[in-house]
């Protein structure tokens, strides 16, 4: 019981404390909720918390404001993640499925998060080595030249210019269309790259395919081989970051910093997780000791495998409730999206 109310005391602090900005005191936490108990005892389980470790006050004759531990407990204890309204969920789906391509996507898709939770949102591009071949097109523009279009899993499209040494009639290319598309078709990228290279090379390494075959395949293992886009990331909402004006030095500078950094957005953001799940990192949890005053809410995205991850970073000082519904929720759609592009 007394543990059951601490946490309810807790909770309202970090509610409170959020929404307001403000050290909390008892006389506000029994004026703004129903905790039916005196406010003495209230003193009293505040007292308790912070002696473990979960508030802190910052002036002597100031309420109280929750630490990182406390935070940690708040986020750990959500029995669920708040779900977002039917209106938030219309306008989510309106604004994400006007895209017309992956960068849109991913662009819509950063604008989106900032301001569903006043944060900076990151959305990392669709990793290509996680990627698996949707399809592949082969058109012949002219009998000796061919444009190639590989569809991926993430909604990425690569095409290619292949110039042949010799005409290549419909029979030919009908055929070859076949082969590749049987080789391919499904496999992620390192194992589509494999089968297409056996298909013209045997066991030594000598080449058995026609030219145009061989052409073909070549233009194709080198688009997979692509990464330009592994490592990229875009920003979004960083004028955010103006209402945490109070805590400019510790938290709002060394954030601004950070995201001029490609390598440190990725850090934050960790590993994808698929299913669902979403990841929240406050404070020192992260991976990064200058920005032990922020918090990092994170899941991947993607139709099948997390293909990247999005979310936010922020000062710890953040609705954690409303913005971990905002990431899942965008994740969600972004995946469907992409799963039926």
């Amino acid at each position: 019981m007394q543990e059951d109310r601490r946490l309810a005391v807790l909770r309202a602090i970090v509610e409170d404390y959020v929404a307001t900005e403000e050290p909390v005191g008892s006389k506000a936490l029994v004026e703004r909720h129903h905790l039916n108990v005196s406010p003495a005892t209230i003193r009293n389980d505040m007292a308790a918390l912070e002696e473990e470790g979960y508030l802190h006050q910052p002036h002597t004759s100031a309420g109280r404001v929750p630490t990182d531990k406390g935070y940690r407990l708040f986020v750990d204890r959500l029995s669920t993640v708040k779900p977002t309204s039917s209106a938030e969920r219309r306008a989510i789906a309106g604004f994400l499925e006007g895209a017309v391509d992956l960068d849109d996507v991913v662009h819509r898709s950063v604008r989106l998060l900032a301001q569903l939770t006043r944060q900076v949102a990151v959305v990392q591009y669709p990793t290509l080595s996680r990627s698996t071949v949707r399809h592949i097109e082969v058109v012949a523009l002219t009998p000796a030249r061919l444009l190639l279009v590989l569809i991926l899993s993430s909604g990425r499209v690569e095409q290619r210019l292949v110039e042949l040494d010799a005409d290549i009639d419909d029979d030919q290319l009908g055929t070859l269309r076949s082969r590749i598309n049987l080789a391919a078709t499904g496999e992620v990228i390192a194992d589509a790259a494999a089968a297409l290279d056996a298909l013209v090379r045997d066991d030594t390494g000598a080449t058995t395919a026609s030219p145009p075959t061989v052409a073909v395949v070549e233009t194709l293992v080198e688009a997979m081989s692509d990464h330009r886009s592994d490592e990229r990331v875009v920003v979004g909402g960083t004028a955010n970051l103006a209402r945490f004006g109070d805590s400019f030095e510790t938290s709002v500078r060394p954030l601004l910093e950070a995201l001029e950094e490609q390598v440190v957005l990725l850090k934050l953001l960790g590993e994808a997780t698929s299913g669902g799940a979403v990841t929240v990192r406050i404070g020192a949890e992260g991976p990064i000791q200058e920005l032990a005053s922020t918090s990092v809410v994170a899941t991947g995205y993607g139709p099948d495998d997390a293909l990247a991850a999005l979310g936010i970073v922020g000062p710890t000082r953040m609705d954690y409730p409303g913005t971990m519904a905002a990431v899942r929720a965008v994740a969600r759609y972004v995946s469907r999206i992409l799963d039926e592009s």
